[in-house]
């Protein structure tokens, strides 16, 4: 029995995604980034003068002794991976939002715009280990599923390891997909796994942030606590210095992931808890309908 509580949460998050759906077009502009990623082969034919040579089927032209081409449709049905980062650090949000709260609308916008045209949507919930995989299936019930298991997630760990993800997506997703990778990225080790996944699916990584993650308020001595490691240490937040250090810690690692996702040529997003993402996720679509469309 699913608590009524959960139905209603669920509920809401599938009005709020179709609404600015519709409002901001985002499934028409879902639908112009996705499409054409996949191809499927169906038929040879006779070569014509102006042909692309590099669909010629060299095996069937020396068979016929005659010139043929490959013929590709567009394979309009994709899968949708959503790979979202669970661990403990995401539980932090300085206004009515937190970074995994943001996510979970993130992860809803994307998986009812796959539902809705028909793209099968899976799910890899990861900590510093796998939490949960769901295997991608069609249809607005099973995003409905999807979404359940990210609010209903109790991850058994605290930390975060992007590569343990990354490497099951590896082994579970054996045709080309679409990786919507959501978390905060505060974490290290994950460039080769990334690259990896870059080669073989189409990723897409959201990046989740928090203004306190970037800037440091002055309001002198405060205890911290570490969301994963639960470790405590006070802080002279009164100290023009260590505001202007922890500012700078939290460039360095952004940039760090920026431009890894740069080197690899890969589209991405940033949202923040205090800011509207919509135009940001419409924007990254319409990116994304130019490159496909060239």
């Amino acid at each position: 029995m699913i608590p009524k509580e959960l139905i209603k949460t669920l509920r809401k998050l599938e009005i709020a995604s179709t609404k600015l759906a519709n409002e901001q077009q985002l499934t028409g502009n879902y639908s112009s980034a996705i499409k054409g990623q996949g191809l499927a082969f169906r038929e040879v034919r006779k070569y014509f003068p102006g042909d692309d040579v590099r669909a010629i089927d060299w095996n069937v032209s020396a068979r016929m002794d005659e010139t043929f081409m490959k013929v590709f449709t567009e394979e309009r049905e994709m899968t949708v991976m959503l790979v979202i980062d669970v661990s403990h650090s995401s539980l932090f949000g300085s206004t009515t939002k937190d970074k995994a709260r943001l996510g979970i609308e993130l992860a809803a916008a994307c998986a009812f715009s796959a539902a809705a045209h028909g793209d099968r949507v899976g799910l890899i919930a990861v900590s510093d280990q796998v939490e949960k995989v769901v295997a991608p299936a069609r249809g607005r019930k099973h995003a409905l599923r999807v979404l359940r298991e990210i609010l209903e997630a109790k991850p058994k760990r605290k930390g975060t390891d992007l590569s343990v993800g990354l490497e099951t997506l590896l082994h579970v997703a054996k045709r080309r997909s679409v990786v919507f990778l959501i978390s905060d990225f505060f974490t290290d080790n994950y460039e080769r796994t990334l690259a990896q996944v870059a080669a073989r699916h189409d990723l897409i990584p959201m990046v989740l942030s928090d203004q306190r993650d970037r800037i440091l308020p002055n309001i002198g001595l405060v205890e911290f606590e570490d969301f994963e490691s639960s470790e405590t240490v006070l802080v002279d937040t009164g100290s023009a210095q260590v505001r202007e250090h922890y500012q700078r810690d939290a460039e360095e690692r952004s940039e760090k992931a920026l431009t890894q996702f740069k080197r690899l040529g890969l589209d991405f997003l940033q949202a923040d808890t205090d800011k509207p993402y919509l135009r940001e996720l419409r924007s990254l679509f319409a990116r994304r309908a130019k490159k496909v469309h060239r």
